[in-house]
């Protein structure tokens, strides 16, 4: 059936690969980042994590700042990229692993709404589209969308380098060969798992130069385990020391949240990912594929400050991995069209995820939509330096994260944040322009604003098929977890 969908879908772009037959075709590189905070490189306001090679890819491009994940968790935002839909349309709304419905055993007042746990092979994936005009396409790291069956191999990339049903480096020694990896043959005793996974990202490069490619590169870095390779974590703690810096704690509703980057493990995670993605980009230098590859950066969700070691702070933004607000949302994007990108720019042109899918269609020259429904808008108007409005932007996230948030729901239009708690229905505004980090309620001064982004944001709800969280008859007002 999905092989019948991809070939009429082929069918309908059977228009040349790029709008000029004379043309070369461009080449993809996407490079995905577990957990990498809105400020965790030095580009976008750190000062204690070096990240040269992020910040050249962003001097060499475009920076956006207002760039969002579909979920404040990793597998939902991952299904966004693959398909360019809602988490609400996959069905993927959880990270995949995560208990929900009747075999929730936590005391909480609503059982977090049931989920689809892959990435289904119905849905119809960017890599299946490229491949089907003609690119190569790989993928290295994490993939975290479904057990075997639904890897990455199954959903359109002839190439597998270690995408599996895990959200972390969990086998062998972590971070470190031996992996313990089914889909990654173990390297050299010791060997770093984010070098390696650069090392197979330029080798497919080289074998493929000759030819259009769409390579994936998805570091399980900078998620947990936190594990540093020794040198770089004795730098940052002499930085730490010599600086003074000290660890500084606030509060999110029943949470701490880091205040202060000074976690000298993760800021050698940190690094180590910087160093892989410089391979990357020195391989396409070296190959010469730079001036006709465009380079996508992305997070898949907030820097981890409220749980799990808590080793960033995602200041100014506030909260972080799990939550509805900036912290957990808003991520550090950057994109190098050659030839296109002004070298410098910034943009604050919202986008969201699901933005990748058809934005990568358009500069592939594929000109017709897929037959199934996709919620991204093309961002290349952005791309070319001139304004880019694409509308309302739409979150749900009917669970409990494991960093303390309770299942809420969000939109943003323009200026403006509405957060919906699902629990009591309480109503959150919040204008960014003025209030980045989110310190002011407004909700009461603009009841109208409040009243109009509800409404949208429950009618999004009913036309994406949104599944709600039910309440928990087991509940226990007496022993609640709280937030």
């Amino acid at each position: 059936m999905k092989a019948l969908r991809i070939f009429l879908l082929l069918a309908l772009v059977s228009q040349s690969l790029v709008a000029d037959s004379k043309t070369k075709p461009l080449n993809f590189v996407f490079i995905l980042v577990d957990d990498l905070g809105w400020a965790d490189l030095n580009c976008f306001g750190s000062s204690f994590y070096d990240t040269p090679n992020c910040d050249q890819l962003a001097a060499s491009g475009m920076k956006f700042t207002n760039a969002y994940a579909a979920c404040p968790v990793c597998s939902p935002t991952r299904a966004s990229i693959m398909t360019g839909r809602y988490p609400t349309r996959t069905g993927v709304t959880d990270y995949i692993g995560a208990a929900a419905g009747k075999a929730w055993r936590r005391n909480t007042r609503l059982l977090p709404a049931v989920y689809t746990r892959q990435l289904e092979l119905k849905e119809l994936t960017l890599a299946e589209v490229l491949r089907g005009q003609g690119y190569a396409t790989f993928f290295a790291g994490k993939w975290h969308l479904g057990n075997e069956g639904f890897w990455p191999e199954d959903q359109g990339f002839d190439v597998n380098q270690g995408g599996i049903q895990h959200g972390g480096p969990w086998g062998g020694k972590k971070y470190f060969s031996p992996y313990g990896n089914p889909r990654l043959k173990d390297g050299p005793d010791g060997e770093h798992l984010p070098d390696r996974l650069a090392n197979e990202t330029v080798k497919f490069m080289e074998r493929n130069k000759d030819q259009p490619f769409f390579a994936y590169l998805s570091f399980y870095s900078v998620h947990t385990p936190l594990i540093s390779r020794e040198d770089l974590k004795q730098k940052y703690l002499a930085r730490k020391k010599k600086r003074g810096l000290e660890a500084k704690w606030g509060k999110e509703h029943n949470r701490k949240v880091r205040l202060v980057q000074e976690h000298a493990v993760y800021g050698g995670m940190i690094e180590a990912m910087d160093l892989a993605v410089g391979k990357v980009l020195d391989g396409l230098k070296r190959l010469k594929l730079a001036e006709n590859t465009v380079v996508f950066f992305m997070s898949d969700n907030g820097g981890l400050s409220t749980s799990e070691g808590h080793p960033t702070s995602n200041l100014p933004l506030r909260g972080g991995k799990g939550w509805m607000y900036e912290g957990g949302i808003r991520e550090p994007m950057m994109v190098r069209w050659p030839g296109v990108t002004k070298p410098g720019s910034v943009s604050a042109s919202p986008v969201i995820s699901t933005d990748f899918f058809p934005t990568i269609l358009e500069l592939a020259g594929i000109k017709h939509q897929p037959p199934a429904r996709i919620d991204g808008v093309s961002f290349t108007t952005a791309l070319r330096g001139k304004p880019h409005d694409r509308g309302a932007i739409y979150w749900h996230y009917p669970h409990y994260g494991n960093q303390g948030c309770a299942p809420t729901g969000a939109v943003r239009e323009g200026d403006w944040k509405l957060i919906e708690w699902y629990e009591d229905g309480k109503l959150e505004l919040f204008n960014l322009k003025k209030d980045i980090g989110e310190k002011s309620d407004l909700a009461k001064m603009h009841p109208d604003k409040v009243k109009t982004l509800a409404a949208q944001l429950a009618k999004w709800r009913k036309d994406t098929s949104a599944k709600m969280p039910m309440p928990n008859k087991n509940f226990n007002p007496n022993k609640r977890e709280g937030r």
